[in-house]
């Protein structure tokens, strides 16, 4: 399939705010590239259109930074490029390492690009940094997956759901047909996307979604890990899927210890000072983010796994499980120092009491879980309900104003923005220049240039945004910005670059806490 056809495609879906017209335009896409999918080479074709719509390259790391996106060539004038050619390109270049590479994958990217038209460049870059900004995130293109093929769409959801992907639900589907769906399973090697939580501001919010009894962890602010171990063979996957159990090794030893054979779990490394309090997850990431000098990292900032979920354990699902029962076997199966910390809750005044409690030791808040709920991977479900002592939310840094006096020189007042459920748009609903260090000045500064797209006199706007946790005290109606709301005491707590935008939080969500 020629790339311009999927370039049209993103246009298409990206002019409209109809969820039924973008799953239209999708389906009719995936429809094309499933014509011909019964073969081997053809299913791999519809993976890798299913992955480009969903605004991800199939090597997702290929090491091309924004100096590589500094000076493209002129466009071509003609569409040559499939979507098998994209692809092969960034496999080669996710392949070059050592003395050189930098020059060796620029000129790659200069290549590839220049076989480009003007529209696909703009594609292209938008794949590379997973911004390709269509409004149509990988539920949607699940949706339009569905559509193309004729089959329930929850059929679809399960599948990709339990695979990890979306492209090899599609590969299946297309080369045998819905029976293949229908008989994936969760299987111990493999990651399944993790269960995310809603947020409430407080105790009085989150349990009538709940119910009572409740099940309340501590909520830990660490890196979200899976476990998949097999006999002797452990992997640690992080909420993105990636690989890290090479640089985790302690947690690779206290798995392998315990007595079973074959385990699924869901949890949160993180570190403990010697006071038994967690370390900053700024330390946290930063041990986990970089695979030099394991050793030495383990020995500097030794790490923990806490416990909260579990999903298989020797030959039984428990995916579909309620949490219960989970959790009645999470105990039988694994010593209670790999526990998170939790309550059965009998009432809101225990949800709140234990809340003000793991706050003190130094936590994040509590997660308040439906009893009744199964494992809903890969969503963000009511049956997990978080509660924070502030109220934090994740959003788009879309720009950013010049600072003056101290701050002359520097990018500093930021402009936030949050997402649209139904389009995907971004909506900028505030600003702030509260809560930025020096560091984080020079660092954003930095950012903010390498991504320029156009400026003004007292601002420059980036594309793609940064993403950031925000805490605010609260918003109140205000006609100034396109959201209907102003932030209330806006003030920056850290840059997430271990977020998407498909995770920025979205417009309804910072609504709902107006008292209006």
């Amino acid at each position: 399939m020629l790339l311009s056809r999927l370039v049209e495609t993103s246009a298409e879906v990206a002019a409209t705010r109809s969820r039924l017209a973008k799953r239209k335009a999708l389906a009719g896409c995936i429809a094309e590239a499933g014509g011909e999918a019964r073969s081997e080479a053809g299913g791999q074709e519809i993976e890798l259109v299913v992955t480009f719509l969903s605004g991800t390259l199939r090597q997702r790391r290929t090491g091309v930074g924004w100096a590589s996106m500094a000076a493209l060539p002129p466009p071509a004038p003609e569409a040559t490029l499939t979507v098998s050619d994209v692809d092969a390109v960034f496999e080669k270049v996710a392949a070059i390492a050592g003395a050189g590479s930098t020059a060796l994958r620029s000129a790659e990217v200069e290549g590839l690009f220049a076989l480009a038209t003007l529209p696909e460049q703009a594609f292209l870059r938008g794949l590379v940094f997973e911004d390709l900004r269509q409004g149509a995130l990988d539920s949607l293109v699940q949706d339009g997956l569905a559509a193309a093929f004729d089959v329930p769409t929850a059929t679809v959801q399960r599948a990709a759901m339990l695979l990890g992907s979306t492209a090899t639900a599609a590969g299946l589907l297309a080369r045998i047909g819905v029976a293949a769906l229908e008989q994936v399973g969760l299987q111990v090697g493999i990651p399944v996307r993790p269960m995310l939580a809603a947020s409430a501001p407080n105790a009085d919010a989150a349990v009538p979604k709940s119910g009572l009894p409740a099940l309340v962890d501590a909520k830990l602010d660490g890196i979200r890990i899976q476990v998949h171990r097999d006999g002797d063979l452990v992997r640690l996957y992080t909420r993105s899927l990636d690989d890290v159990t090479d640089r985790l090794p302690e947690i690779v030893e206290a798995v392998a210890a315990l007595p079973v054979s074959r385990l699924v779990l869901d949890g949160e490394v993180v570190g403990l000072g010697s006071d038994g309090r967690p370390l900053p997850f700024q330390v946290i990431a930063s041990r986990t983010g970089s695979s030099i000098d394991v050793a030495a990292g383990r020995e500097k900032t030794p790490l923990s796994l806490f416990v909260f979920d579990l999903l298989h354990v020797d030959g039984r699902d428990l995916l579909d499980e309620p949490l219960s029962v989970r959790a009645a076997v999470m105990r039988e199966a694994l010593p209670p120092e790999l526990l998170v910390p939790r309550i059965l809750a009998e009432s809101v005044e225990q949800v709140t009491a234990f809340f003000t409690q793991v706050v003190l030791d130094g936590f994040e808040g509590v997660v308040v879980k439906n009893l009744a709920a199964p494992y809903a991977a890969g969503r963000r479900d009511s049956g997990w309900i978080k509660i924070k002592p502030r109220h934090t939310f994740d959003l788009a840094v879309i720009g950013a104003e010049w600072g003056s006096g101290r701050r002359q020189g520097w990018l500093s007042n930021l402009h936030l923005a949050a997402r649209d459920t139904a389009t995907g748009d971004l909506v900028m609903l505030g600003k702030t220049f509260k809560g930025l260090t020096d560091q984080m000045l020079t660092w954003q500064t930095e950012q903010f240039l390498g991504r320029e797209v156009r400026r003004t006199k007292y601002a420059v706007f980036v594309d793609p945004p940064l993403i950031a946790e925000i805490a605010i005290d609260g918003v109140q109606r205000s006609s100034r910005y396109p959201g209907g709301v102003a932030l209330r005491f806006a003030r920056v707590l850290r840059y997430r670059d271990d977020k998407t935008l498909e995770e920025v939080d979205t417009i309804d969500a910072v609504v709902a806490l107006s008292p209006l």
